[in-house]
């Protein structure tokens, strides 16, 4: 107990991180400038943000209101303890996906919120969009927040209100290993790992949807709810019936309380639903959390967060120093930092968050100016870094330390030397470590993340616990003028082919054109609506980001024995 004190009240002053923002750095016009960037991208994100907010448009939440209902947030809302927060996961998931549709985005909200001082994953379906039924991306929405919950031992409620499966799409919706089906498959796993699942249906809950509730521990209909396999029209016409029945008596909240006895409560309205659910949360039994260290003892950045608006370039390929970013993070801005003088365009090192112990791997943006090789550049992951982050993702799993991955990164170096000095080998190591990980991994993309160096930096594909980024983000294979020129070039050929030729004129405009796709594929809402990203979330937000998604990481406390298989040496 002696040495744990000691470890959480001793500092090392050498440790915390100078920042080199000075007054009258922030009084120049560079600095203006990328404050003025960085708050049109963070102006543009949030005006996007309020409009997915709105689900269905105001005149749908009227309509449910004139009902006496609650949409999907407000019930979000109600549910969650007063004064917590509530860490939403897909906030912009399918938004312009389906506009031929009338769907704006995809109609659920999910995220993780405290209910009684538990914290549980919520999902709850908006039925202002298209009566709740789904369509590709709010399987997939959901499908993500119930992952998040089996990866963190997170218990689920499911606030049920979905008409089904979106007909006109059912093809993209029904069929695959990663569709609609997916959901109850994972609400039979998530059961069986002896993870708590509570369900109310307050409207429509239909079709193969009917089984999502069914299969939870327990079941709360609303009175004015239905629960059916067939609604009453579709039984008349499969001719299942002697006498016609209406929808209430197919499958009403009445029904399923005296005849089916497949609900356990009946609840008056939503409201009533709501206290239902916070009781039974009231009554769960706490499960073991995780070994990661957490001090007592939090302190706030030394250097301030609001000024990570004017670190950041307005140009993208302007370099900076990574270690102001990572100042303006961590708890005292003080940073313990691996291999300093070695493999200097990754940055790794130990930190805390909100009293957790993290180890963070960071690009470098800065040119490293050597005196007795060539210089390097920021952004760019050489054979030296990769080993030396390799290194460091494992001794992070050796010490159950979680990783927080700072991506702004172009890629991995090439050319002769790069190849010769052993580049993929050692590039391998990175990927191999960083993809055994068995401790938890937070990706927030600050700048760029393009190609392998996404990858390498736990891209989507890698499992982090919780992936994020800023609104001036970039992600894609390659930068917007080398990969619209490559596609130019692919186009031409292509016209050349089939006995066309194009004036420069045209060409000119062709190449606006894939430009100006391609940029706009580039920015993270595109992202964020296809899922490659749980949140756009801004500069000064990330601190408080990383910290919740680290307090739902605890709530696991089992973790795998760390195995890398074969490993380039």
């Amino acid at each position: 107990m002696k040495q744990q004190y000691i470890a959480n009240k001793f500092e090392i002053p050498a440790d915390r991180i100078e920042s080199h923002v000075s007054i009258t750095h922030k009084q120049s016009e560079a600095w203006a400038l990328n404050v003025a960037s960085m708050d049109e991208k963070i102006a543009e994100a949030r005006a996007l943000a309020e409009r997915a907010k709105l689900g269905g448009g105001e005149k749908a939440i009227e309509k449910k209101h004139a009902k006496g209902l609650m949409t999907a947030r407000e019930r979000v809302e109600a549910l969650l303890d007063p004064d917590t927060r509530f860490l939403e996961c897909g906030l912009f998931a399918g938004m312009d996906m389906y506009d031929e549709w009338g769907i704006p985005l995809a109609n659920v909200v999910t995220g993780v919120g405290t209910v009684q001082g538990r914290r549980f994953m919520i999902i709850s379906n908006d039925s202002t969009i298209k009566a709740g039924a789904y369509v590709p991306m709010t399987a997939k929405k959901i499908i993500r927040a119930q992952r998040i919950a089996m990866e963190n031992n997170l218990p689920l409620i499911y606030l049920v209100d979905s008409a089904g499966v979106f007909l006109p799409m059912q093809e993209e919706i029904f069929p695959d290993k990663d569709d609609f089906g997916k959901i109850f498959d994972y609400n039979c796993r998530i059961s069986a790992k002896g993870i708590p699942q509570l369900a109310a249906v307050m409207g429509l809950c239909v079709a193969g949807g009917a089984y999502m509730p069914v299969i939870v521990d327990h079941l709360v209909m609303t009175k004015g709810s239905g629960m059916y396999l067939a609604a009453a029209a579709l039984a008349k016409a499969a001719k299942t019936t002697a006498r016609d029945y209406t929808n209430d008596e197919i499958g009403g909240a009445e029904v399923h309380a005296s005849i089916s006895g497949t609900s356990d409560w009946t609840a008056e309205d939503d409201a009533d639903a709501i206290r239902i659910l916070r009781d039974l949360a009231s009554r769960m039994g706490h499960r073991a959390t995780a070994v990661f260290d957490k001090s007592d003892e939090v302190k706030e950045p030394v250097s301030d967060p609001s000024e990570l608006h004017g670190v950041i370039p307005a140009n993208p390929n302007q370099g900076y120093e990574m270690r102001e970013v990572i100042a303006r993070l961590v708890d005292g801005s003080i940073y313990n930092e691996y291999k300093k003088d070695y493999g200097k365009t990754l940055v790794c090192g130990y930190a805390r968050m909100g009293g957790y112990s993290v180890g963070i791997v960071a690009n470098q943006k800065e040119t490293i100016r050597h005196t007795d090789r060539a210089w390097e550049t920021g952004g760019v992951i050489y054979p030296e870094s990769a080993a030396k982050a390799a290194r460091f993702i494992m001794d992070c799993n050796q010490l159950r330390i979680p990783l927080l991955f700072l991506h702004d990164v172009n890629g991995f170096i090439v050319g002769p030397e790069a190849e010769h000095a052993g580049i993929i080998r050692h590039g391998a190591k990175m990927v191999n470590a960083m993809s055994n990980s068995v401790v938890p991994k937070i990706s927030i993309i600050v700048g760029g993340s393009f190609g392998a160096g996404h990858y390498a930096m736990c891209g989507r594909a890698y499992r982090p616990r919780f992936i994020a980024a800023w609104p001036n983000a970039r992600y894609a294979v390659m930068g917007g003028d080398a990969a619209a020129n490559t596609l130019l070039t692919l186009r031409i050929a292509q016209l050349k082919a089939q006995g066309e030729e194009i004036s420069d004129e045209e060409r000119a405009e062709l190449l606006k054109r894939i430009k100006d796709h391609y940029v706009e594929s580039m920015k993270p809402t595109y992202g964020a609506a296809r899922l490659w990203l749980d949140a756009v979330i801004e500069p000064a937000e990330t601190r408080q980001y990383v910290i919740d998604a680290l307090e739902v990481c605890a709530h696991n406390g089992e973790i795998e024995e760390f195995k890398t298989g074969v490993f380039q040496v």
